[in-house]
């Protein structure tokens, strides 16, 4: 008897030491992700082999190797990614999500005939809230699927758009397309102004949704109305979207209107400054790079759209050389014809390459950057997002690196920017939370939405017919 209670006290007493360690040396996450190949995207360009991290709530609170972080951290939820690349959401910095509802409803055509002949018909006849509900259902189930965690968009009812991208799960900058002419959702200007208030005034500080004012263009909006949207932006804290440069066009008609190209008469009227996402931006001078630079405009540039509209090639290693923040975009699948931002990594790279003729232009890491990291600076949340760090949102992908079109690997990025496709994408997580796992994604009806988008394939076809 004597020696149980000797033991039984040594086993009270080794309890008492040890505990204060394992309270300390073991500390609570949600979910760890371990034993893949953790791709950064951080200032160093950190890669870590056999690589984990630690997740709790909505951000990242550590990053390493799977030895150390399994020695620091338990989870209830452990995700194996052996075999897999552990990167940063992809960020797609341009598109008009429920246009995915027009794919391929023209092509092949000029900017402008395309513009005035196809889509703002078709538009006219066919979108209204439920059309835009269930085009940013497939488009949002598109962008899941591959991998893009967040997306800057411009369509009308915006709102709605808002509404079933926070139900998806997805972050974004969604922005209310305003113009001076009637539009499905607001046939007005002031009305169009009325709906921005509102909308504002119910997303502005959601954990996902970040609301926008969208101005469609300088050709499509009036000086007077332009500076409106600007004071708006500034006024609310908020960014705003538009298209400057897209097409070689514009640069003529913004001249003989204005007496200056496009970014030159922009910040002529105080259009420009950090807020401004710019997309395209195809046919900017070397003088006026420099004004973007120093105003702080983030662009996002469109390599596959602008090649199949034939609207040029946007100087990007320029932009990037100045210090223009320049991050990838899908443009509208209208355009495209789809959302994948790894085949727009893929071309920008190749693109770049081929028109400077250097194959150095360009880089696969450096390509890889604009769709994480430096995309992220172009819509001013590389606070938040594009890359694996301590403290910052966990928006993060599990790519497979086991295709037969990935063997054998040398170098990672080589190998995601050039033969990695959005098929190859297993695990999405946005704000800490699983939105698709084993290629399953959980936020999203995929066999409704593909019944819808046929429903709407034959309704557009037929108002087509009687124009």
């Amino acid at each position: 008897m004597k020696k149980i209670v000797i033991i039984m006290f040594l086993i009270l007493a080794l309890i008492v030491t040890i505990l204060p360690f394992c309270s300390t040396a073991a500390q609570r996450a949600d979910l760890i992700i371990r034993g893949g190949t953790v791709v950064t995207m951080d200032s160093s360009f950190s890669v870590i082999e056999n690589g984990a991290l630690a997740i709790r709530g909505e951000r990242i609170i550590a990053v390493g190797s799977a030895t150390d972080i399994a020695s620091k951290y338990f989870a209830a939820r452990t995700i194996d990614a052996r075999g897999k690349v552990v990167m940063p959401g992809l960020i797609n910095t341009h598109t008009h999500v429920p246009m995915v509802l027009f794919r391929g409803i023209a092509d092949d055509l000029m900017l402008m005939e395309w513009l005035q002949k196809y889509i703002f018909p078709a538009e006219a006849k066919n979108v209204d809230e439920q059309f835009v509900r269930w085009g940013t259902r497939l488009g949002c189930l598109e962008m899941i699927r591959g991998g893009t965690t967040t997306y800057v968009d411009m369509y009308y009812f915006e709102d709605a758009v808002a509404e079933e991208t926070a139900r998806a799960g997805m972050r974004a900058i969604l922005g209310e397309t305003v113009i001076d002419f009637p539009v499905p959702d607001n046939k007005t200007w002031d009305a169009a102004m009325a709906y921005m208030e509102k909308f504002v005034a119910k997303w502005k500080g959601h954990s996902l949704i970040t609301p926008a004012i969208a101005p469609h263009a300088p050709y499509t909006v009036s000086t007077d109305h332009l500076k409106q949207t600007h004071e708006f932006s500034v006024r609310h804290k908020i960014p705003l979207v538009t298209h400057i440069l897209e097409d070689y066009s514009e640069v003529t008609q913004i001249k003989d209107k204005y007496g200056a190209t496009s970014v030159a008469y922009l910040d002529q009227i105080g259009f420009l400054d950090e807020r401004v996402i710019a997309a395209h931006m195809v046919w900017p001078s070397d003088e006026e790079i420099k004004t973007l630079a120093a105003r702080g405009v983030g662009v996002g540039h469109c390599p596959q759209s602008n090649m199949k509209l034939a609207a040029g090639v946007a100087p990007v290693p320029k932009m990037l050389k100045a210090g223009v923040a320049v991050g990838l975009g899908t443009d509208g699948a209208a355009s495209n014809n789809d959302l994948s931002m790894w085949e727009e990594i893929d071309t920008a790279a190749k693109l770049h390459k081929l028109i400077s003729k250097d194959p150095t232009v360009l880089s696969a890491r450096e390509a890889l950057a604009m769709a994480t990291i430096t995309g992220a600076r172009a819509i001013d949340l590389d606070r938040e997002i594009g890359s694996i760090e301590e403290g910052k949102r966990a928006d993060i992908i599990l790519v497979s690196m086991n295709g037969i079109h990935q063997a054998p690997i040398y170098n990672v990025y080589s190998h995601l920017v050039y033969a990695t496709k959005a098929s190859d994408v297993e695990t999405v997580i946005i704000n800490g939370r699983v939105v698709m796992h084993n290629r399953r994604v959980m936020t999203i009806d995929e066999t409704m939405v593909r019944m819808k988008a046929r429903e709407y394939r034959d309704k557009i076809r037929k108002s087509l017919e009687s124009k």
